[in-house]
């Protein structure tokens, strides 16, 4: 058995998060949406593609928000991503390199400039 890498990332979301959730990872961050399995579809959520990855927005009843575990994306144009960020409003906290913001529920975002 040999691990060959990271297939998908999930984060929580409270119920009736998708509107919200294609605004900013689709929107905001760039990120593709991907059409879910029909099987999946009616849990909720929404799956994006990030890179050869996938983050999946995914439903929790009671959710209550990731602060430290985190998924981090790397970014080509960091500055870029970050203004348009700024622009719209979403807190951004700088730290070498590095850049912290958090998704609308209050899960945790890394993003890493490349």
């Amino acid at each position: 058995m040999t691990i060959l890498g990271l297939d998908h990332v999930q984060l929580a979301a409270p119920p009736g998060c998708e509107e919200e959730a294609r605004r900013f990872f689709g929107g905001l961050l760039g990120l593709p949406e991907l059409e879910k399995p029909e099987a999946l579809r009616g849990r909720g959520g929404v799956w994006f593609g990030a890179g050869p990855h996938e983050l999946h927005v995914g439903v929790e009843q009671g959710h209550r928000p990731a602060r430290k575990a985190h998924p981090a994306l790397a970014v080509g144009d960091l500055d870029v991503l970050v203004r348009r960020l700024e622009g719209a409003g979403v807190a951004v906290e700088r730290d070498e390199g590095r850049v912290y913001t958090a998704d609308p529920w209050g899960n945790r975002i890394e993003l890493v400039g490349r």
